[in-house]
């Protein structure tokens, strides 16, 4: 998989998706789907730590609908930079991989994890 490719790929699914099930996707929309996606992972997570209803999920079931619902998240969050032209490399550059070199490995240090 190609992150540079993935978003145009999302467009299509996204795109097919809304026009059979007949509604419009607008700039709210996809705000408000990532939001929804996120609300999801927060329910996987309070399931994980034992802070939410009770679905009766063992923890394998946790651990499959975690990658579900980061990958919807994910996915989501590339469809909106998508719509707005944000070249998520770029921006990742930018604001986060500007820093490595004043932080070159935390896997090495327990302390720092």
């Amino acid at each position: 998989m190609d992150l540079a490719s993935l978003p145009d790929r999302l467009e299509r699914i996204s795109a097919g998706y809304a026009a059979r099930e007949g509604f419009a996707r607008d700039d709210d929309w996809f705000l408000l789907k990532l939001v929804e996606e996120l609300g999801e992972l927060t329910q996987v997570q309070l399931a994980r730590t034992g802070r939410g209803k009770d679905r009766g999920w063992d923890a394998e079931e946790v651990e499959r609908r975690t990658a579900e619902e980061v990958a919807d998240v994910l996915g989501h969050v590339l469809l909106l930079a998508r719509r707005h032209g944000v070249d998520v490399e770029a921006a990742m550059e930018a604001k986060w991989l500007q820093w490595e070199r004043l932080h070159p490995s935390t896997t090495e240090d327990p302390a720092l994890l």
